[in-house]
């Protein structure tokens, strides 16, 4: 074979091998990615092929699937209640990526999760049957929240203290996942919620973290009998009214000005929330240890999944001294979300422990056998000791029987809280939010809950805006729920 052959084979020989290795990747890799992506339409043509599964609530399914017309999408997305359940479910959309509940069991609710796979499927290749999420939504706590909420923009939240089952997940204005479900309508339903100045597609009870204003009391105090700066909520605090914020020459005025907040001992500066006390206790703590017992109640934590993502609440690091004392009263850069200060209240209630509070409670294939129980995976942790929890119990009693909190009073029920109203926007020119965290206990069947609301936006005049007067009576509405 001469030179010139010889090289012309070889080179022939690399092109089928280089046309090899394309095919080769091409099915295995690229071929993977390009099934995967969002854009190609035979995942959806696939997706909507055949009813999705759905979500429960209660043993009910709120949402369903029902056939479509002139479309190869054979089925789209329902949902009953939607405003009502907007929070928990997301939405499923044939054109857009799903979001909430149904955005993270998707695969189980579309039939493409492998516990789902029988051995025919296997053999077949066949999409299996798709399963439900069974969530720990309690119907009438969540229609309480949503009703009680009414036109105000707001959050709320309610879990179960015992199980850390979340009860409620309410977000206001909301918004029908329905309209989203349609490729041929959802762009213009689309355009519409996103041009909306009240942000319906806003999830505020997990993701819109906010200013918590005094509601953050509770974890200061928490830190200061835990570690020891106070030895109970009855022993008087070092805390001068006014009290001057160091390196400043502004002093951290107190709301009610005739308070008896000089030197106040914790349930006292809980009861008329003096702001004094504790701006010089955070400082006397110190931002790191205030940090420390914050992070153990959940700020600070950028995966808090229950099993949907919860926007980080955030005790800032890096302060000076002024910047830590207004840290103590949940102002400067603290956020938080409603699930975050219903997690706070959860702990004081069951004794200082936290239970990881979730809103699946299984998940099932399509026969109803359980895949996953979500329950019994609940995790514990010690947030403080029982007798820290005890003393802060008492202190947030009082708080509602003769503070600031009375319109949370339920007969027959003990109630423990804390208002809250953290000042928005530059030298507070704009509506503060209004806040409440609480927990019930009935007297008579032993029920609990733990709360939190948050209201950003209201018709009410700005000198009517505070924790007892706008998220108290929520709190309230949803606690009478929860305890029937």
């Amino acid at each position: 074979m001469n030179k010139t052959i010889r090289r012309a084979s070889v080179f022939a020989l690399l092109l089928v091998l280089a046309l090899l290795v394309r095919a080769t990747w091409l099915q295995f890799y690229d071929g993977k990615a390009l099934a995967d992506d969002n854009d190609n339409r035979r995942n959806a043509i696939a997706t909507y092929s055949r009813p999705l599964g759905n979500i429960i609530v209660a043993g009910n399914a709120i949402t369903g699937s029902t056939r479509t017309k002139g479309s190869d999408l054979a089925y789209k997305r329902t949902y009953t209640d939607g405003k009502l359940y907007a929070a928990v479910t997301g939405y499923a959309s044939q054109a857009y990526a799903p979001t909430q509940l149904e955005g993270v069991y998707k695969d189980l609710l579309n039939g493409t999760d492998n516990r789902l796979k029988t051995v025919m499927d296997t053999v077949t290749g066949e999409r299996s049957e798709p399963g439900d999420v069974l969530t720990t939504i309690d119907p009438a706590v969540q229609k309480a929240a949503y009703r009680a909420l009414g036109d105000k923009k707001g959050g709320a939240v309610a879990i179960d203290p015992k199980t850390g089952k979340i009860l409620a997940v309410a977000s206001t204005p909301s918004y029908d996942p329905s309209a989203l479900t349609d490729a041929n309508t959802a762009g213009q339903a689309w355009k519409t919620l996103n041009a909306d100045k009240d942000k319906p597609l806003t999830n505020r009870a997990l993701r819109q973290p906010l200013p918590p204003g005094s509601t953050f009391k509770l974890v200061v105090a928490a830190a200061a009998l835990e570690d020891g700066l106070y030895k109970n909520v009855d022993e008087p605090t070092d805390s001068p009214d006014p009290y001057r914020l160091p390196g400043t020459v502004r002093d951290l005025a107190n709301e009610n000005k005739s308070a008896p907040c000089e030197n106040a001992s914790i349930r006292v500066a809980l009861r008329y929330s003096c702001n004094n006390v504790f701006g010089h206790m955070a400082v006397q703590l110190g931002q790191d240890k205030v940090r420390a017992m914050a992070e153990k109640f959940g700020f600070d934590d950028d995966a808090q999944d229950v099993p949907v993502r919860a926007y980080t609440s955030v005790y800032p690091s890096g302060m000076d001294q002024a910047q830590t004392a207004l840290s103590g009263i949940g102002q400067f850069d603290v956020t938080a979300t409603p699930l975050q200060m219903a997690m706070v209240s959860a702990a004081i209630a069951n004794g200082g422990k936290l239970v990881s509070p979730h809103m699946v409670s299984q998940i099932t294939d399509s026969g109803g056998d359980v895949l996953k129980d979500y329950d019994d995976s609940a995790g514990t942790k010690e947030i403080i000791s029982s007798t820290t929890a005890e003393q802060l119990q008492s202190a947030m009693q009082t708080v509602v029987k003769d503070g600031t909190g009375t319109n949370a009073l339920i007969d027959g029920v003990t109630v423990g809280g804390k208002t809250g109203t953290a000042q928005h926007g530059e030298n507070n020119s704009k509506t503060p939010y209004a806040w409440f965290t609480s927990y019930g206990k009935s007297d008579s069947n032993g029920k609990e809950v733990a709360v939190a609301v948050m209201v950003e936006q209201s018709d009410a005049a700005r000198s009517e805006v505070s924790g007892n007067g706008l998220a108290a009576p929520v709190a309230r509405a949803m606690m009478q729920a929860a305890l029937k």
